[in-house]
């Protein structure tokens, strides 16, 4: 037990190293600014941006869109089975058959989708600021670049930036959390070793994708080095939580609950993949294979480690 124990403490500190160190090296590293890269060092930045896309999407898919699905399956089976013993299987089979094949998954990731939607909505509506773009970017983006376009049609503006860089930072925060908590859970060591592994092979690129973003976007140094150090701690305080609850029985809402918030964070995946990085980055013209290659690349290494994750 005490073994075990120590285990978990070192997957905890790790999980906080990795995060902070694959964070922090776009953030401190000027060479990362898109906005003062020109030639082929902007050319292999949009290929970087376009491989965080494909972890995005990836993770997205193969971890929590895969994890929600299962979870809110499971639970509601499990809420169907308690609800016959307490009705003495007096219930209607028909109503139980249409409860079961409703896409209840697939309608919390689109809810997810739609709440990122809505909020940027809310935000432009509101206050039209809140776009983060400059009239001297809209400029350069509808003019410089207005040429390169021939037959593509207009290009789409620049991305709305902090908004859904924060979205982005809450969604993956929930997933760091239900991940350290499932290490945090694990009963033996040799479990515990595995998915710790699994964890830590995905979250450096997908951290470094967060901070990529942050700094593309335009965010200030300082937030985007408090995001950062946040984000670290999701998940040693889900391990944390998790070693706090292993000994006992999780409360019945627990399940659900973790699955549709697993299922959100899903949605807004998708959202900032498709609605942002990649309109931003396939919006130009050149080496669109190379780029596909990139999306592919970062799609296939979260597919590969879904195997163990």
């Amino acid at each position: 037990m005490e073994l075990l124990l120590g285990v978990k403490i070192g997957c905890l500190f790790s999980l906080l190293l990795l995060t902070l160190v694959c964070g922090l090296i776009p953030i401190c590293f000027k060479w990362f600014q898109i906005h003062a890269a020109t030639g082929r060092h902007r050319r292999v930045l949009s290929f970087l941006g376009c491989t965080s896309a494909g972890v995005f999407l990836g993770a997205g898919l193969m971890h929590m869109t895969a994890e929600a699905l299962e979870g809110i399956e499971s639970e509601l089976q499990r809420f169907m089975v308690q609800n016959r013993t307490e009705n003495g299987g007096s219930s209607s089979n028909a109503a139980d058959s249409a409860q079961e094949e409703y896409p209840y998954g697939e309608l919390v990731i689109s809810l997810g989708f739609f709440l990122v939607f809505l909020l940027e909505s809310l935000a432009l509506q509101c206050c039209p600021g809140a776009t983060g773009q400059s009239a001297m970017q809209k400029e350069e983006w509808r003019g410089a670049h207005g040429l390169e376009l021939h037959s593509h049609g207009h290009l789409p503006l620049p991305s709305r930036g902090p908004l859904r860089a924060l979205i982005l930072l809450l969604s993956l925060s929930f997933h760091s959390v239900f991940e350290g908590l499932a290490v945090g859970l694990q009963p033996t060591v040799a479990a515990t070793l595995q998915l710790c592994l699994a964890v830590l092979a995905h979250k450096g690129l997908v951290v470094f994708g967060v901070g990529l973003r942050l700094v593309q976007v335009g965010t200030g140094p300082r937030w985007t080095m408090f995001s950062i150090m946040a984000l670290a701690l999701m998940s040693p305080l889900g391990l944390t939580l998790g070693l706090a609850v292993a000994g006992g029985d999780p409360e019945k809402g627990w399940g659900l609950a973790q699955a549709v918030l697993e299922g959100v964070a899903a949605g807004t995946f998708l959202y900032v993949t498709f609605l942002e990085i990649l309109p931003r980055e396939l919006a130009a013209p050149e080496a669109p294979l190379a780029k596909w290659g990139c999306v592919a690349a970062g799609f296939a290494f979260m597919a590969f480690i879904a195997l163990w994750a």
